[in-house]
């Protein structure tokens, strides 16, 4: 049972990682999307998954704030879930999707 367990959690977390590489490249790339953190002042936290070191975390209702809720609400049609789930994914996921997409320490 483990292993269907692990398959379904790994299809689950790669249909989320396309969300938000759509999500990405709809605001501008990782810049435009570091950017709207920034402007939603939350500039530490987006520079800390562009650079090296520890990614700072963000709530569900940071992400809302600074991704916008037609965004928001789009993202969770695509998935089929709650709007509250999605920030939830959006919250938990982002910062490590960033992180990878960045791996030079520099947004593109």
């Amino acid at each position: 049972m483990g292993i269907v367990k692990n398959v379904v959690a790994g299809a689950a977390g790669a249909e989320m990682l396309l969300l938000l590489k759509g999500a990405i490249e709809k605001q501008g790339g990782v810049k435009g999307i570091v950017q709207k953190f920034e402007q939603s002042g939350l500039g530490k936290e987006a520079q800390s998954w562009v650079g090296m070191g520890p990614n700072k975390p963000v709530t569900p209702d940071q992400v809302h704030a600074a991704l916008g809720p037609d965004t928001v609400q789009q993202l969770a049609t695509k998935a089929g879930m709650p709007v509250k789930d999605m920030l939830a994914q959006i919250a938990q996921h982002l910062p490590g999707v960033i992180d990878k997409l960045t791996p030079n320490g520099t947004a593109a």
